[in-house]
This record gives structure tokens, C-alpha cells and sequence, in this order.
């Protein structure tokens, strides 16, 4: 009996018509085949799509037409098109990994909408996809919510799903080797300088031989965390609005309307510590905010034991104040960059008028093939770099204090972007990368 997949079926309906984004891997084939085999038993309109990023030449055009003749053998409805990834992840300043799942998102959310009321769309995320995002976020110092990684139904999106989140890599190549299914390989999943293969090749195979079960152990710990998640998301709506208080108080009673926020320090203080985080990183959201873990941490000792008149500036723009009540938080919008970010390719170099630079960059990998491009932009809050000799990353706002760097040259001050590293920063020595080496020039002034 050939093997079938466990798929999560219990968001799919009679009469729905369901679209499967098809990127010709290996998961998308096996989504695709598993529901075409179930679409009379479940009642579902089937059809495939495929979105082209004009990221790998010949290869994506290929992965196009086996999507494409995959959908005619099986008789299903195609939809396809293509937008220049790299072009738009330039525009926004994006890496871009960043912007390619934007971009594809924001196409799979034209189908449920302009479609009819029961259009969903189903990507093919499997339990390895799960246990790598969970692990990817860990190491990046995530809370409950990214570890929670992804979610079986888009947040905020009831038409996109993940009904393969259950089932396993080797469970779908068994699927489909019984099948005599073909699927095609992306040449830049077996590329290491991405983050996620190298967590996929080396770092996930190393760990597993303390424990093999591994995969299954971050599975379980995502679906814990979505519903501690849910539970703590709950209970801040409850208590939040008498504590997280709008604009300031008046004489007489009541507050005035202006802009930020404010936290009633002697409610507060009866809190657990740990719903005194979620009402402070709650607070934050409302004002565009999101501190990690020290500057929440510096928001609750202010609030706890701050002393009247006491104020503080942190990640992201996110001001607060110490009064004899309350702990008052606002955000401050950061400043327009002159300058647009730049992409440059790897290797590759740039002549940065707008910067005052020429830069250089250089490939350390044996590959021939290109890597994905860097881009140069103006800092922002939240930047962090690794300076050379140093233990631990630095905010690029410590730097530039350090550097003197004050007025506009601060607020544009440009640093050189790679696979969500910055690997150089005008003015600062950082460590080498072990991929990409930069050259950095000033241009002459024309002054």
C-alpha cells in the first residue's frame, strides 16, 4: 500500500476552493498530490500557483514550467507570475530572504481576497520547517511568541494554512518516491552562507546526535508556546486597560488627550513579574515599540524603582518617564533617511554618491556562483554590529556615541547590510566576515 501524508484537514470545507502554492520543492508537490488524491473526499476546488522571484535565472524558469505541466497532468487550474525580488527587497531595504516572503505573501492574499468568500490558500510547511524556525528564533533570543514559529493558520489571516506542519521531510520524498513523482531541488538550499541551511545541515544534524528526537521535541515546544501564547495574549486584553493608561492625567480627575502612554506604577507593582513584561512589551506595541529583553527589563526596574522626574531612552525611538504614579512611555518617529538604501552584488562593487562612498565586495566562498547582494543604507534604532576584539554585539547607537557622531551625519550615518548582518559601519572596525570581504573608500568631496 503506498504511503499517504497526515495532513490537518479540519480548516478545510466542502465547496472551498483551495490554492496551493506550488514552488516545484519537493513539500508544495507532495501538498499539491496529496490533496488532488483527497479532493472528492474532501470537496475542495483545487488549484496550484507559483510565484517567479527572478532570483535564479534558467533554474527558476525551469521550477515555472514543472509547476506549470504538473498542474495541466493533473488537470488543475495554474496561476503564475513573477517580480524582481531584488529590486523591490532595494526599494524597501530588505534582505532578501526578507523580501521574497513578503512578496509571496502579499500574492497568496490576492487569491483569498479577490477571490470568492471561501478561497484559502494552503503552503507546504513541514514539522522540519517548524523545528528549523523554532530553533532559528531561539538563537536569536526570541520570546514565547517566536517560539511559538509557525502558525497552522496565518495570524491575522484566516485563508492561508499550514496543514503539513505534522508530517516530516522523509515522509514526503517516501510519498513521492512511491508515486514516481519527481520534484525539483533549489540550488540555494544547499548553500551555507543562509542562515536557515546552515541550521538545516550542520547545526540541527549536530544536535540530533544528543538526541535524534530533536525535531519532534522543537515541534512540540512551538505548539506549547502558541497556546501559552493565546492564554497570556488573553489575560493582557483583560487587565491591560487599568493599567496601561491613555495620555496624561488632569486636575480634577481624568486625563487629558497626547500622545503616548502611561502605566499606574502601584497596579503594576502587585503584578507577577511575568505579566509585568507582557503589559510593558504590550504598552510598547501600541506605540510602534518592541524591546527586547534588557530594555524591558530597564522599563520595569523604572517602574518599580525608578525615582520621580527619571527618564530613559531605548531601542526602537521608545522614551520613558518616571512620575510619583506612573510610568510614562512615547515613541518618537525616527528620522527620514536622505539617502535610499543601495543593493550592491556579491561580489561586486558601487559608486555611492549619495553615501560619499565606493565600495567593494568580495566572495570567500570556493562557489563560483554568485551570492545573494548586500545593501547599503542609513542606520537604524534596533542595529546591532560586532566590533572587532569585542565579546558581544553593540548597538550601532553606542558606537556612534563613542564616534562623537551627532546632527544629520548621525541620523544618515551608513552602514553596509548582508543576510541580516551588517558587516561594515563607516567610522568602526568590525570582525570579518568568513564570506564576504568589504572595501570601503570615502569618495573625494567636490567642494
Amino acid at each position: 500500500m503506498r504511503p499517504s501524508l497526515t495532513l490537518d484537514t479540519s480548516q478545510l470545507r466542502p465547496g472551498m476552493r483551495a490554492v496551493v502554492a506550488l514552488s516545484g520543492g519537493a513539500d508544495s508537490v507532495a501538498l499539491l498530490l496529496s490533496l488532488h488524491e483527497r479532493a472528492s473526499e474532501l470537496g475542495l476546488v483545487l488549484h496550484a500557483a507559483h510565484l517567479h522571484h527572478s532570483l535564479r535565472g534558467a533554474e527558476a524558469d525551469g521550477d515555472r514550467d514543472f509547476c506549470r505541466d504538473l498542474a495541466a497532468r493533473l488537470n488543475l487550474p495554474f496561476h503564475t507570475a513573477q517580480i524582481d525580488t531584488a529590486t523591490e527587497a532595494a526599494k524597501a531595504g530588505e534582505g532578501i530572504e526578507e523580501a521574497a516572503r513578503r512578496l509571496r505573501y502579499a500574492w497568496f492574499r490576492t487569491f483569498a481576497s479577490e477571490g470568492p468568500a471561501h478561497a484559502v490558500v494552503a503552503t507546504a510547511h513541514t514539522l522540519d520547517d517548524q523545528a528549523e524556525t523554532v530553533l532559528a528564533k531561539f538563537l536569536r533570543g526570541a520570546w514565547t511568541g517566536g517560539l511559538a514559529g509557525i502558525y497552522p493558520k496565518l495570524e491575522g489571516a484566516d485563508r492561508i494554512l499550514r496543514p503539513m506542519l505534522g508530517t516530516t521531510r522523509a515522509e514526503v520524498e517516501a510519498f513521492l518516491t512511491a508515486r514516481g513523482q519527481s520534484w525539483r531541488e533549489d540550488s540555494t538550499n544547499r548553500q551555507t552562507t543562509f542562515t536557515r541551511n546552515r541550521i538545516r545541515h550542520k547545526l540541527l544534524p549536530e544536535l540530533e546526535s544528543w538526541n535524534p528526537r530533536l525535531r519532534e521535541h522543537l515541534a512540540h515546544m512551538a505548539t506549547l508556546a502558541r497556546d501559552e501564547e493565546a492564554f497570556w495574549q488573553a489575560e493582557v486584553a483583560r487587565i491591560a486597560p487599568g493599567i496601561v493608561l491613555p495620555g496624561k492625567p488632569v486636575r480634577g480627575g481624568g486625563r487629558a488627550a497626547s500622545e503616548g502612554l502611561a502605566i499606574d506604577v502601584t497596579r503594576f507593582a502587585t503584578l507577577p513579574t511575568a505579566l509585568q513584561r507582557r503589559l510593558l512589551r504590550h504598552a510598547a506595541a501600541q506605540l510602534g515599540a518592541a524591546p527586547g529583553f534588557a530594555a524591558t527589563e530597564d522599563l520595569r526596574t523604572l517602574a518599580l524603582t525608578g525615582r520621580a522626574s527619571q527618564k530613559a531612552e531605548l531601542e526602537g525611538g521608545l522614551r520613558a518617564e518616571r512620575t510619583h504614579r506612573e510610568l510614562r512611555l512615547n515613541a518618537g518617529a525616527a528620522a527620514a533617511p536622505t539617502a535610499a538604501a543601495l543593493t550592491i552584488p556579491v561580489p561586486g562593487e558601487l559608486r555611492a554618491e549619495a553615501f560619499g562612498l565606493h565600495l567593494r565586495l568580495e566572495s570567500l566562498q570556493d562557489s563560483a556562483e554568485p551570492l545573494p547582494p548586500a545593501t547599503l543604507r542609513p542606520w537604524k534604532p534596533g542595529d546591532r554590529v560586532r566590533l572587532r576584539h569585542s565579546s558581544v554585539p553593540r548597538k550601532v547607537k553606542e558606537v556612534l556615541d563613542r564616534l562623537h557622531i551627532a546632527g544629520e551625519a548621525r541620523a544618515h550615518w551608513p552602514v553596509l547590510e548582508w543576510q541580516g548582518r551588517i558587516l561594515w559601519m563607516r567610522g568602526a572596525e568590525l570582525e570579518p566576515d568568513p564570506v564576504v570581504r568589504v572595501r570601503a573608500d570615502e569618495l573625494a568631496s567636490s567642494n
